[in-house]
């Protein structure tokens, strides 16, 4: 990097000091990229050859660092060019422009200004011809290559040479483009005047010639005789020139019907270039269907130029790349083309935090017979994303294939013993190792002794868990070996039920497993079993002995059966007042149980006066068990002290951003619910965990929860309730081809509460795509719905959670309520279970949205001017809000809040 402390003002300086140290912080964002470019353009007043030489250098080294990191921006290829004209002369600008063709070829933009750079400083014909050829070889089939094509011919009419002029449009009118018909025009008018021979080839000529010849002299009238006059030359020339112009028109309908079938493709490109910004789902799509529609046609150039027209728009979608290189393997003799797809891609724009570009590189490689380098490609993945599972088992398989199963048990041991992966992959990889045991060696027992060695080690992984349970289950027995069979699975199945610390659901689903297993394979005893099992699992929590007894911290049901007579019929969390004096966490065991981390030996819980209040409402007929921590009545909340009622307000403006107009409180029975009071005023920017663990209790058990879920893996002193994630399940409708798809999104979103679920369905509607019914259903018309009812999308997640999750399942024993809870008791453990669906909009319910999202951007807009309102008594704040700033608001909403702690402090000052 230059040494920003010469060449320009000090101002400039100073400035070009500021807005490099942001480039340097946040190397991905563009608009600090563009700002630095920007000021060294402008230093000294516009650079000359009279300019600083450090100022020059300067200058040179921005751009160059700017357009190594976006090499597909035509426009500042450009702005470098002119640049380096104006200080260094035609040379340089010249190797700017080469620099450029070679990063973005197909862009006719860049070639048409080169050329005519080129036409303006270069007196050679030949030197400037041989430069519009390559052009036309790498912009000519673009449908919008009409300027180049103009430069070209503008060209030759300097030098009237008419006869290159006729060649050009000779190509141009074969070519399905935007203004065909303009050339087809010129091309007809020179046809009448230029020789036979530039008309047609040879043979195509003596083939005209040959059939007015074999059609015999024509026949004139004469008196009453009719005389046959032999043809002339100019007679059969003329003859000719007919049929030629039939000929040509038939050139030209050819091109019409070629150019009208891509018009309903090109029409809708809405952005021909490239830009860091993400495209819209129809945008996607239609590149789908047009690269469908030429694969199709089957003309190979024109395929590959429209792949290298996509990649420019897509250059950030891993889908085209992936696309393109399988596209380009099942053409003959194509492995460099291949290699250089993958090379460009993994070097250039798909970020190494998705790695599945390069591991396909290295099968490309692999198959080549380059397994070393294969190899390296994984390291070198494994270099910036240790302990990335799917990285380490494709290496670990790559391994065994070329050097037996040993070199892979290797590969696993190598990184569960190595510092740099984490807890979680390393349970993942252990179930990966003993999978191979099994699957490949084929020793069930050495695979069982890997499980049983490790299983103490990972008592928190689902994958490890889920894997060693059907491990056991899979194994194929006879009548002799069963009952020793059934001895080992009940053995992993009590393990994860009274060992374990998973999730409350991942272990009532692993039951369920167990107890189909008992059903299909039991014997005369296993009724017994299963109907306890079914009682534990899918009873009410007052018959649930097992969970009770992992609920107290002394391991004994009474426990937490006394807690549940003190607490309304809910366990709540044992307080122990010594442990909070010696500075301990009392929620450590409760969330032990569901999964979570616990929490570090240096958390301090705030002092005495600011320890948990539990408020205890009056029973009444009407009351039933809240499902939180604690409750407060309606009553309690209006004649609380005024620091609770202003912090509950608070949390409701916070949780929600302006949405308190719509936010109605779930209610059970007369019951408000919001959770523990624990403080008594919001925690300070600088609070400890365990401080800010206490405020957002009151925001509900499974706001907690999100705040410490282990899945986190750590924890901000820097967070605020606008940055809370919530774990959402997402399956598919009845929109599917087969049911069973429904399953296939288990994996846990973490969105933010305050976000809102429409900017999740292009993800969705791409995950789904295969298993939809009707495949042309765009993105924005996604719908969700909980307990088959559908989820208004104007409303943040979080409130729509706050909603909804109160309710008690609309059906007991559907076959799609995995999650219910016998009991009536509320459901409120994550992951939020949803399903979306992408036809049968629900038209007397919802309100369709536009495409474009505005009326969800005004919703959004106006419940924060309402919010604002309701805070400070008037919506200046945000009325007076620049529309950068208003733009940032919006663009956090859907970003996981990235400006929005900026424009929030704008609110309050």
């Amino acid at each position: 990097m230059a040494d920003y402390s010469f060449g320009g003002t000090d101002e400039e300086n100073a400035e070009l000091k500021k807005l490099n140290a942001e480039v340097l912080e946040e190397p991905d964002s563009f608009e600090n990229w563009e700002k630095l470019v920007r000021a060294a353009e402008s230093l000294e007043g516009g650079l000359n050859r009279n300019s600083s030489p450090q100022s020059i250098v300067a200058t040179r080294d921005i751009y160059d660092r700017f357009l190594a990191k976006f090499p597909l921006l035509f426009g500042y290829w450009k702005k470098y060019a002119d640049l380096e004209f104006s200080i260094a002369g035609t040379e340089a600008a010249e190797l700017v422009y080469e620099r450029g063709v070679a990063s973005i070829t197909n862009s006719v933009d860049l070639w048409t200004n080169y050329c005519s750079f080129k036409v303006e400083t270069s007196h050679d014909p030949d030197v400037i011809r041989e430069l519009f050829e390559r052009g036309a070889t790498c912009v000519g089939l673009d449908f919008l290559a009409h300027p180049f094509w103009d430069k070209y011919v503008e060209f030759e009419e300097r030098l009237e040479a008419h006869e290159k002029i006729f060649a050009i449009l000779d190509r141009v009118v074969h070519i399905p483009m935007h203004q065909y018909a303009r050339y087809f025009e010129r091309y007809r008018h020179l046809a009448q005047h230029r020789p036979l021979t530039e008309l047609l080839p040879g043979d195509m000529l003596a083939h005209f010639r040959s059939d007015i010849e074999n059609e015999g002299p024509a026949t004139v009238q004469a008196g009453g005789q009719q005389i046959k006059a032999e043809r002339g030359e100019l007679e059969i020339e003329r003859e000719m020139r007919t049929r030629i112009d039939n000929f040509h028109l038939e050139i030209f309908s050819r091109t019409q019907t070629e150019t009208t079938k891509r018009w309903t493709y090109e029409s809708e490109i809405k952005r021909p270039y490239f830009h860091v910004t993400e495209l819209d789902e129809t945008q996607l799509v239609n590149w789908r269907k047009y690269l469908d529609f030429e694969e199709v046609e089957g003309d190979y150039s024109r395929t590959q130029f429209l792949y290298e027209r996509c990649l420019v728009t897509c250059a950030y979608y891993d889908e085209f790349w992936l696309r393109y290189a399988r596209w380009m393997l099942a053409q003959p003799n194509k492995e460099e083309e291949v290699r250089h797809i993958y090379q460009r891609a993994s070097m250039l724009y798909a970020p190494i935090s998705r790695p599945a570009v390069r591991l396909h590189y290295a099968y490309f490689e692999e198959m080549c017979d380059r397994v070393e380098l294969a190899k390296d490609i994984h390291q070198a993945v494994l270099v910036n994303l240790p302990g990335h599972i799917e990285t380490i088992v494709s290496l670990a398989n790559m391994s065994r294939r070329h050097g037996g199963l040993e070199a892979a048990i290797e590969v696993y041991k190598a990184q569960i013993e190595s510092p740099a992966c984490d807890h979680y992959a390393k349970a993942a990889l252990c179930a990966e190792w003993a999978r191979l045991l099994w699957k490949t060696k084929g020793s069930v027992d050495e695979a069982r002794k890997v499980y049983q060695q490790n299983a103490h080690w990972y008592l928190d992984s689902r994958p490890f868990w889920i894997s060693y349970l059907f491990f056991e289950l899979e194994q194929p027995t006879s009548a002799e070996s069963e009952v020793t069979q059934y001895k080992r699975i009940k053995q992993v199945h009590d393990d994860i039920r009274r060992r374990s610390q998973l999730p409350p659901l991942t272990i009532k689903d692993l039951s369920h497993y167990y107890m189909v297993y008992l059903l299909e394979r039991g014997t005369k005893g296993s009724a017994k079993e299963y109907m306890t099992l079914d009682r534990e699992i899918n009873g009410p929590f007052s018959v649930q002995t097992t969970m009770k007894q992992k609920l107290s911290e002394d391991g004994r049901e009474a426990t937490t059966q006394r807690r549940m007579m003190m607490e309304n019929g809910h366990p709540g969390v044992e307080v122990d007042e010594a442990a909070i004096r010696r500075g301990e966490n009392p929620y450590t065991k409760y969330y032990q149980q569901q999964g979570e981390q616990q929490l570090p030996s240096d958390t301090q819980i705030p002092s005495p006066s600011h320890r948990s209040i539990t408020s205890h409402p009056p029973q009444s007929a009407s009351s039933k068990p809240s499902g939180r921590l604690a409750v407060l009545n309606e009553h309690d909340l209006l004649n609380a002290s005024p620091s609770i009622s202003s912090l509950a307000l608070d949390r409701m403006l916070n949780i929600t951003l302006g949405l308190t107009r719509r936010l109605q409180p779930r209610r059970s029975g007369p019951h408000l619910q919001l959770g523990a009071v624990t403080t008594t005023e919001p925690p300070s920017p600088g609070a400890t965990q365990a401080e800010y663990q206490q405020t957002v209790v009151l925001m509900g058990q499974d706001v907690s929860r999100d705040l410490l879920a282990r899945d986190r893996g750590y924890f901000s002193d820097k967070l605020r309730i606008y940055e809370v994630l919530m774990d959402v399940v997402v399956h598919l409708g009845n929109d599917g081809v087969i049911n069973q798809c429904k399953a296939l999104f288990r994996g846990e979103i973490h969105y933010p509460r305050l976000s809102y679920l429409p900017f999740l369905l292009p993800r969705l509607r791409a995950f789904f795509e295969s298993f939809l019914i009707d495949p042309t259903a765009a993105a924005h018309e996604g719908w969700f719905s909980y307990e088959d009812v559908p989820l208004k999308w104007h409303y943040p997640l979080g409130l729509l959670y706050d909603l909804f999750a109160g309710a008690p399942p609309a059906q007991a024993n559907g076959s799609d309520r995995d999650d219910y809870s016998p009991s009536g008791e509320v459901s409120s453990t994550l992951p939020w279970r949803l399903t979306v669906h992408f036809t049968d909009w629900p038209g007397n319910q919802l309100v369709q949205p536009d495409v474009e999202g505005k009326v969800l951007h005004d919703a959004f807009i106006n419940s924060v001017k309402e919010a604002d309102f309701l805070r400070n008594g008037t919506a200046k704040g945000i009325m007076s809000l620049s529309k950068d700033d208003s733009t940032q608001l919006w663009t956090a909403v859907q970003e996981r809040m990235a400006h929005r702690e900026r424009v929030a402090s704008l609110l309050k000052s």
